[in-house]
């Protein structure tokens, strides 16, 4: 690609250096034109038209050529070097140009005069006059060619960069759905746990209202059908408090997302007491059943959730504010 960009600057350099040369000798030329006609056609006859890069510059050629040969009285013995300057000027209308060359060709179709030289020379000229049609045919096929190089290269590398940027995208979309995946294994994780949390809840629940209403029925209708109900609730609610601790603890934990295992960690100085009173708080527990289970008068557990509150609210950790929602 590098190779082509520089063959395409030299070829442009080179062009630009050939077309440069060409007006100094037509600028003489047409200065010796009335002083001395006759070296005048000599530089016009001595330059290689076939070396000329652009029309503009073979035109202007054509036409002082024909002037040179009406100057010197020559016929041409054909138009095709005066037909030069007629079609260029007529197609980019410059109308002091066309005249001058239309003139010119009356002229030079009015003379009887020849000369086997000059005859000779014209043709000369004639024949390079092909042979720059031809090469600047070759040269508009290779511009072309370049032209379609330099835009198949360009939709290539195009081409290649919206690869590049797809396939990113590509693994960009991969990472995400790796790590979405991840996440969504973590949280179904979570979901399995929790519920199989829940369901221990419920069978334990369940198994708490057939012990009561097993009670019940096997009392009921005798003198000891209230003392035993009673009982009964005194030993379910002495079972909460010294053997189900430890699993309210942790179905707090897994439903809150480790809140009381954060507590811990914030406020490591926490009493037991007020540790077990947060516990019972995060269950959900009604104040006359945390009084039950911790034995103490409603007044007395009014007073520790407050000043536990008010604790933990005066905290600056960010969990501070989390846990007081469970109050």
């Amino acid at each position: 690609m590098r190779s082509l960009l520089y063959t395409v600057i030299l070829f442009a350099i080179t062009a630009c250096g050939y077309s440069g040369s060409r007006p100094e000798v037509l600028d003489e030329a047409q200065q010796l034109m009335q002083s001395d006609p006759t070296e005048a056609l000599s530089r016009l006859n001595g330059v290689d038209v076939s070396e000329f890069q652009d029309s503009a510059t073979m035109a202007r050629w054509a036409l002082l050529y024909s002037e040179a040969l009406v100057v010197n009285n020559l016929s041409a013995p054909t138009d095709t070097i005066v037909n030069i300057a007629i079609d260029y000027y007529g197609q980019h209308n410059l109308t002091d140009e066309f005249d001058k060359a239309s003139r010119l060709k009356e002229l030079i179709q009015s003379s009887n005069s020849t000369n086997a030289l000059a005859t000779a020379l014209y043709l000369q000229k004639e024949k390079e006059f092909f042979l720059y049609k031809e090469r600047a045919k070759g040269e508009l096929y290779m511009s072309v060619g370049i032209v379609v190089l330099l835009i198949a290269a360009g939709i290539i590398i195009w081409m290649r960069q919206r690869m590049k940027l797809q396939s990113a995208q590509n693994d960009a979309i991969m990472a995400e759905a790796s790590v979405l995946k991840t996440e969504i294994g973590v949280v179904r994780s979570d979901v399995d746990r929790l519920e199989a949390k829940l369901h221990g809840l419920l069978e334990n629940r369940f198994a708490l209202i057939d012990s009561l209403c097993q009670t019940y029925y096997e009392s009921q209708g005798t003198k000891s059908e209230r003392k035993a109900i009673i009982d009964k609730v005194k030993s379910e609610i002495e079972s909460v408090r010294t053997h189900s601790f430890s699993e309210m603890e942790k179905a707090v934990n897994d439903c809150r997302d480790n809140i009381l295992a954060k507590a811990k960690d914030i406020y490591p100085d926490m009493k037991a007491e007020d540790y077990r009173l947060l516990v019972y708080i995060a269950c959900g527990l009604s104040t006359r059943t945390i009084c039950l289970l911790l034995g103490e008068t409603a007044e007395v557990v009014y007073k520790r959730k407050s000043r536990l509150k008010s604790r933990i609210k005066g905290t600056e950790q960010s969990i501070g504010s989390y846990i007081t929602t469970i109050f």
